[in-house]
């Protein structure tokens, strides 16, 4: 556990106090390592760990008889791995339902159960938080001299990047995992290349109870790196594998991915679908995407001097770096992010619509020079895309590497990923 000099807060840490206030329980989900047992510890006053080795074999025999035993302690009540014992979902949704509070109980977990071991969904009982590894706000290499709050609203803004460019390719092989963020040292990409490998060969044959060759669980894992940030399609992966490893059937390959995203290792980024009044053919692939770009910067064997030379590698996993940034600073803000494709080729990296309908743009360029391309190309999509039921975007961002944060004469933003935040 980190001690409080060491943590770094957290922008899960308002999202899961307004959850318990809302909520009888709170589910804390996200990929292992990110930090979810830490931040949920911080806001309970007791705790069961159920991969606790010493006890698991106890815990699974009182699961199996009284589960509500395992619930017993003060509240709110911490059941971390709660997908071990997933019995453990229905036993806090009754007791929510008896107790007639909020802020019972904080689940955390690394992997979705199969839907046939819970047998009741949590609606109105367990509000969600969803947690990533950190983005450069959370661990303070962004000043955070823009909010995405302020931009939605459509204030000016100013600031000015941190990060050089080699200091950029480093925190994007390091990754936002809290060990690594927290010792910064020769041994965080290596951390990144240990998690792929414990992915290949026990998590993903676990989260299903499936066995899975770790072989081709290599190749998806390193065919999905190479087609990071891009539409590829399932036939773009079979081929990919089989220039290693014969013929993979696209049925093996769904299973695989399916499994990926029951980790939160996967985490696609699907198509914006608005109602517009354009009857245009919008695309609806989903943009391939790991939860940090350090998975696939190490399943490339990427360093930072390799990646500051390879400046369309360093382009897509920019790309990635910066779509998980805004996922985190969306949450706050009550937001989603998509990506639009359509017929006539207009295309967007980034959508951010919020909950209440209102919609901005955002294209990522790592090379600052083609800001002037970006922000055209972001009109055009204006222009073209008109949301029946919000109008308009609220705002247009180039989000780039480097540079001053301001709002051009167009109207059209221009922030560098290291002055934002939420």
């Amino acid at each position: 556990m980190d001690t409080v000099a060491d943590y770094h807060p957290r922008i899960a840490d308002g999202l899961l106090a307004a959850a318990l206030k809302s909520a009888g329980a709170a589910q804390i989900v996200g990929p292992k390592w990110c930090g979810k047992t830490t931040t949920a510890e911080r806001a309970a006053r007791s705790a069961i760990y159920l991969q606790d080795p010493d006890r698991r074999a106890d815990y699974a025999r009182l699961a199996g008889v009284q589960p509500s035993l395992l619930l017993e302690g003060e509240r709110p009540r911490l059941i971390d791995e709660w997908q071990d014992q997933p019995v453990l979902w229905d036993a806090v949704r009754f007791a929510v339902d008896r107790g007639h509070d909020v802020g019972q109980f904080i689940l955390t977990g690394s992997s979705i159960p199969a839907q046939d071991e819970i047998r009741h969904t949590g609606t109105g009982r367990v509000s969600r938080v969803v947690m990533r590894p950190m983005s450069l706000a959370e661990s303070g290499e962004s000043n955070r001299s823009v909010s995405l709050r302020d931009i939605f609203d459509g204030a000016d803004v100013t600031g000015q990047a941190t990060l050089p460019l080699d200091y950029l390719a480093l925190s994007l092989i390091r990754g936002g995992w809290p060990a690594s963020v927290v010792t910064s040292d020769e041994y965080s990409a290596k951390r990144a290349a240990d998690y792929a490998d414990s992915i290949a060969e026990s998590d993903i044959s676990r989260v299903d109870g499936i066995d899975k060759n770790p072989r081709r669980v290599r190749l998806l894992l390193r065919s999905l790196a190479r087609n990071e940030s891009t539409e590829a399609a399932m036939t773009t992966l079979r081929a990919d594998m089989a220039a290693d490893d014969g013929v993979v059937s696209v049925n093996t390959i769904a299973v695989y991915l399916a499994a990926l995203r029951r980790l939160y290792v996967l985490e696609d980024q699907e198509p914006w679908a608005p109602a517009v009044r354009s009857k245009v053919v919008q695309r609806t692939s989903p943009i391939r995407r790991f939860c940090d770009p350090s998975i696939p910067a190490a399943l490339l064997r990427l360093t930072p001097d390799k990646l500051v030379t390879d400046f369309n590698t360093f382009g897509l996993l920019f790309e990635s770096l910066c779509v998980r940034d805004l996922r985190t600073y969306a949450e706050a803000a009550d937001a989603s992010v998509w990506h639009y494709r359509d017929a006539r080729g207009l295309e967007c990296d980034a959508i951010i619509e919020h909950a209440d309908g209102r919609w901005g743009a955002v294209e990522i360029k790592l090379d600052k020079t083609r800001e002037d391309e970006a922000a055209a190309n972001l009109l055009r999509l204006q222009g073209a895309v008109r949301s029946q039921h919000a109008g308009p975007a609220s705002f247009l961002l180039v989000l780039t590497a480097d540079g001053y944060a301001y709002r051009r004469p167009d109207g059209v933003y221009s922030v560098p990923i290291s002055c934002l935040g939420p």
